[in-house]
């Protein structure tokens, strides 16, 4: 067992419903030797006692160890706790275990992770707002007056204007994404065993996968794009009122398949950065964790967008509010409904915020991921025993 961040190779263990190699005990043998029978020698009635805590007498038990190999105070018909080497526990974990191990990542390593979240914020901000400010052409504008196929045009022509807008934006979250994911599962992945990571050596660890996660992301974008497309094609084309409601179904029955797909595949990445696969086999691994998970997958993933969608909103709000008043250019434009030609004020402000929120999102969003991709693979592949002996915790020294 090596102490890289995939501690055990796919395929180690069992997955589909096959018996992980785990010893079990064997059944009671009788004095003959032949098992199934218990012996006939049997203790006096009134000498067995629950197991309790010491100082209780003599010939109490001390109290059962637990996986840590610490003494722990065991209630009667109760197993022993799980060890918690590092921020979750060596077991199969609920929904608030999850968030909370995400956000006891952050605390427990506030400096590795707050250096690779802020450095990589800050950096894309700035690439953004240069690009706001010097290279974007000025937004395309309706004319509220205008009326039959001079508006559809303004209006096809304001839809193309924000799209090309937006894209450049797109492109450098895009990026910063893949960054701070591939760097923060490598950090996550370490602190499930409770070992710590410094930025450089995340660095060193993520960067040989950059450009299998950059194509992985693109993958699935085209593969969603491919699906909308099918969906929404043949009811645009028709062009009539009936082609509008075509499309309208169409969109719908895409977005159904796209949120499965996105779902079915949400492992794919850290199956690719700690397993150290290849795009395909990742996503393949993928599928096979989340088989049989799906509902559960969707309401923690669901849990986890709303979680930072409100993290997003308490942020941002107060700073455009702030960045609007400020920027005093902007503010007659913006309160009659005219395209808005904001300063720099408002451009900094609003990037701060954008910053703020990014070093708060980007990690719970990729510890969910990561730890999700570690309980999956404790219900069906025992990876606590592989943690366990990467922990060096005693009794998990030897494979069984």
């Amino acid at each position: 067992m090596n102490d890289t961040p995939g501690w055990a190779s796919p395929g180690s263990a069992p997955s589909d419903g096959q018996e992980a190699g785990v010893p079990r005990p064997s059944e009671p043998i009788d004095s003959s030797g032949s098992a199934g029978n218990w012996s006939s020698t049997q203790p006096p009635a009134g000498q067995w006692s629950p197991p309790s805590t010491p100082g209780n007498g003599p010939g109490v038990p001390p109290p059962a160890p637990g996986w840590g190999g610490r003494p722990q105070a065991v209630a009667w018909g109760q197993p022993p706790a799980a060890a918690k080497p590092g921020v979750i526990p060596l077991r199969p974990l609920g929904v608030g275990e999850i968030l909370d191990g995400a956000v006891s990542t952050m605390r427990a390593h506030w400096r590795t992770v707050l250096g690779i979240t802020l450095t990589v914020s800050v950096i894309a901000q700035i690439t953004i707002i240069l690009v706001q400010r010097y290279l974007l052409p000025e937004p395309a504008t309706v004319d509220p007056n205008v009326t039959g196929a001079e508006e559809l045009r303004q209006a096809a022509d304001a839809m193309q204007s924000s799209l090309i807008n937006s894209a450049p934006s797109t492109l450098v979250a895009l990026i910063a994404t893949l960054f701070t994911t591939s760097m923060l599962t490598i950090v996550i992945s370490r602190s499930v065993v409770g070992r710590s990571v410094t930025l450089s050596e995340a660095w060193t660890e993520a960067r040989p996968r950059l450009l299998q996660l950059l194509g992985l992301t693109l993958l699935l974008t085209l593969m969603a794009a491919a699906v909308m497309a099918v969906g929404v094609l043949p009811g645009v084309l028709i062009g009539s009122a009936a082609g509008v409601a075509l499309a309208l179904l169409g969109f719908l029955a895409a977005t159904t398949v796209i949120i499965w797909l996105m779902v079915r595949f949400c492992l794919a990445s850290p199956a690719l950065m700690l397993e150290r696969q290849s795009i395909t086999v990742s996503m393949r691994r993928s599928a096979k964790l989340v088989r049989g998970a799906w509902w559960r997958t969707f309401g923690i993933l669901l849990l986890t967008w709303l979680l930072t969608l409100i993290v997003t909103l308490i942020i941002a709000i107060p700073f455009g509010i702030i960045a609007i008043i400020l920027d005093g250019d902007g503010v007659g434009a913006f309160l009659t409904g005219q395209p808005t030609d904001f300063g720099w004020p408002f451009l900094i402000i609003s990037g701060i915020g954008e910053v703020i929120i990014s070093t708060i999102t980007y990690p719970l969003s990729a510890g969910v991921m990561a730890l999700l991709y570690v309980d999956q693979r404790i219900r069906r592949e025992a990876l606590d025993l592989e943690l366990a002996r990467a922990a060096g915790l005693p009794g998990y020294d030897t494979r069984s």
